[in-house]
């Protein structure tokens, strides 16, 4: 079924969320800590699984410079830390929540950024589309179960309100790529989730905190690797 992975993944972060506002005086921050890294190294595994389906490493290694020299030039990190801001502003309105509490809007623009705004996302989305396979998008479902969990302990309920705006994005994207599926071949299929594969490497590292990079920086490389494996 064509967009069944969005659907699991909106699922698990009201699920995740309703766990999290329920165990949000009894959960240990090094609980939080440990969870989160356990989800990095398992995403980290699975980027490097799907990063060695290239038949042409050559192919990945260009779109990934080629994609981050575009995503630096554009800023494309920044902008959208601005954009996320400027919603979090409207929804406030100038209003501040109460001490030791977190506003509704701040729940929300942090949960949606953190869970549209990523290479699982968008390739899972694509590969959903494109072959109907869910396997990445049912694992980012359970990385944002856990994260959603851990955010809702913190910012309250409004994390669960992000699933809206993950299904409109990643089923957009879904239906896109559904549209496209006559000009995405294997080959193409393949670089794409090798390239793919290593953005979402970066996501787990980022969850470790062994690194601290501006992952949206990175994402033009899946329109370039497209590209450059079409011609």
């Amino acid at each position: 079924m064509i967009g069944l992975g969005t659907l699991v993944n909106c699922a698990a972060i009201i699920a995740g969320s309703l766990a999290g506002a329920i165990l949000q005086r009894g959960f240990p921050d090094k609980w939080k800590e440990t969870l989160l890294a356990g989800m990095g190294l398992c995403t980290f595994v699975i980027g490097l699984n799907m990063a060695q389906k290239s038949a042409n490493i050559i192919y990945v290694v260009v779109s990934i410079a080629l994609g981050i020299l575009l995503g630096e030039w554009l800023d494309i990190d920044g902008h959208l830390n601005r954009f996320g801001k400027w919603v979090e502003g409207k929804l406030l309105r100038g209003k501040e929540a109460a001490p030791g509490k977190h506003s509704l809007g701040d729940a929300f623009v942090s949960a949606s950024l953190l869970f549209c705004i990523g290479a699982m996302a968008i390739i899972g989305s694509i590969t959903d589309g494109i072959t109907g396979d869910h396997a990445i998008l049912f694992a980012k479902a359970s990385l944002d179960f856990i994260m959603s969990l851990v955010l809702a302990s913190t910012l309250g309920i409004g994390v669960a309100l992000s699933a809206v705006p993950v299904l409109l994005y990643q089923g957009s994207i879904t239906l896109l790529a559904l549209w496209m599926q006559s000009f995405m071949t294997d080959a193409v299929i393949a670089e794409l989730s090798a390239t793919g594969g290593i953005m979402i490497m970066a996501i787990g590292l980022n969850l470790i905190g062994v690194t601290k990079l501006r992952l949206a920086n990175m994402i033009p490389g899946i329109v370039v690797i497209i590209l450059i494996t079409a011609i």
